[in-house]
């Protein structure tokens, strides 16, 4: 439907118009899409705090010259718009303040800036794509409800894993199964992985070695999987997932669950390391009906009781503009949290020994990894969120693969990530109470 939409928004000469926030590596890949690619769609300004990456990412997709200008103002982005030029800018508020951009996409990973961003956005009246899973699994539900009261769709994104996940599970639903697992298929799985160890994987690629890291040591898997189980309303086996090897077919997986257990969770989220096919995602479900069973087994899902579905690949900023045109013409969210406080969160795991009084560096760096755990006893045991470590101050030695909590630490003070997490943690209390 929505290449139908998009494609009468470019014959009426009224292309939906994305401000892009970061310049990187997906960022980059995503620019070049929009311009050449996606008709009834255009890039009307990019922020980066490095204006000549920005430059760089514009160039590679063919927009120099005159089509592309440098602007710190709101009404510049608008008139540069108007004429169909990408504006460049450094002041990430004329991007969102702008009249003429339509859909803010958050290409950053950057949680602390991730939360500035959202509010931003929020304020200018723009729908929100998230390419930042990290912000989303952090306070993603007090944001969403944010922007819903506002009439203003929040997101994240088709193609990253995630959002396939979470449109499989739609696509199951709508065939009258109930999902009880969303699975990740992963490749390598090595928590103690580091930057240095992941360099040379990065620079062949041209991406950000604690990014890479970050997919390595399987924080990355934990982030995208609690996003699942916060839109789908899922929970986790233990800490930590399952995160069992598996060589053959992800349909093979469906022997592999205790469905008893699964019904009791109210379905689970996990992920197997070396299935086929990968790198992908699957959904297994089960349906009440037998006679709905028997057609499932003439169509040759097998005699269930859980039967399996997957996607073989995710295509990253490739399906983002889909999201892009779900939002704005649609008002439809291809994954956001349900209202309320989160099912499952993710934990800061120690990937060494720590001595106190160092400080923890950055998502997919060296001194910790993430791991699901259900929210309610993050919550309940003031657990440290993954998504808040960077910057913290560890105050006792913390040995590797040790849980490491807010009494473990000192936050640096004035974050606004930590307010709107504290307005998070409340939401468990207002459930709890009658």
């Amino acid at each position: 439907m929505t290449d139908s939409l998009l494609a009468r928004r470019a014959e009426e000469g009224d292309p939906l118009r994305v401000g892009i926030v970061g310049a990187g590596f997906m960022a980059t890949g995503l620019i070049n899409h929009i311009v050449n690619t996606v008709p009834g769609m255009e890039v009307a300004a990019v922020y980066a705090r490095r204006p000549e990456q920005a430059v760089t990412a514009l160039a590679k997709a063919g927009v120099t010259g005159d089509r592309l200008v440098r602007v710190e103002r709101a009404g510049d982005v608008d008139r540069a718009a108007a004429t169909g030029a990408a504006a460049v800018t450094t002041d990430v508020e004329s991007l969102t303040e702008a009249a003429r951009v339509d859909v803010v996409v958050d290409c950053t990973g950057a949680v602390e800036f991730g939360c500035h961003l959202a509010l931003s956005a929020l304020a200018g009246g723009k729908h929100l794509v998230l390419m930042n899973a990290e912000v989303d699994a952090t306070v993603g539900p007090v944001l969403s409800s944010r922007f819903e009261a506002a009439g203003l769709v929040y997101t994240g994104c088709d193609g990253d894993q995630p959002g396939v996940q979470m449109n499989l599970v739609r696509f199951v639903r709508g065939l009258g199964l109930r999902p009880l697992v969303a699975g990740n298929v992963k490749g390598l799985q090595d928590p103690y992985r580091t930057p240095t160890t992941q360099e040379a994987f990065a620079r062949r690629w041209g991406q950000d070695p604690h990014m890479v890291t970050s997919f390595a040591d399987g924080t990355k898997v934990s982030v995208e999987q609690a996003l699942v189980a916060n839109a789908a309303g899922f929970s986790v086996h233990r800490r930590g997932m399952l995160q069992r090897d598996h060589d053959g077919h992800v349909d093979e997986l469906t022997g592999r669950y205790d469905v008893d257990e699964l019904r009791d969770l109210g379905g689970a989220v996990d992920y197997v390391v070396g299935a086929r096919p990968g790198p992908g995602v699957y959904v297994l479900a089960e349906h009440d009906d037998p006679q709905q069973r028997h057609y499932l087994n003439l169509y040759k899902l097998g005699e269930g009781p859980l039967y399996s579905f997957y996607a073989p690949y995710h295509l990253c900023h490739f399906e983002v503009p889909n999201t892009v045109a779900r939002a704005a013409l649609l008002g439809d969210a291809t994954i956001k949290p349900l209202p309320g406080p989160p099912h499952v969160d993710v934990v800061t795991v120690a990937k060494r020994d720590l001595k106190a009084g160092e400080t923890l560096d950055a998502l997919g760096g060296y001194t910790y990894y993430g791991e699901c755990e259900r929210a309610e006893a993050v919550h309940r045991d003031r657990l440290l969120p993954v998504g808040l470590a960077e910057g913290c101050v560890v105050n006792r030695d913390v040995a590797r693969d040790e849980v490491i909590g807010y009494a473990d630490v000192t936050v640096p003070g004035g974050r606004l990530c930590d307010e709107l997490r504290a307005e998070l943690d409340a939401l468990f209390t207002s459930v709890a109470t009658p």
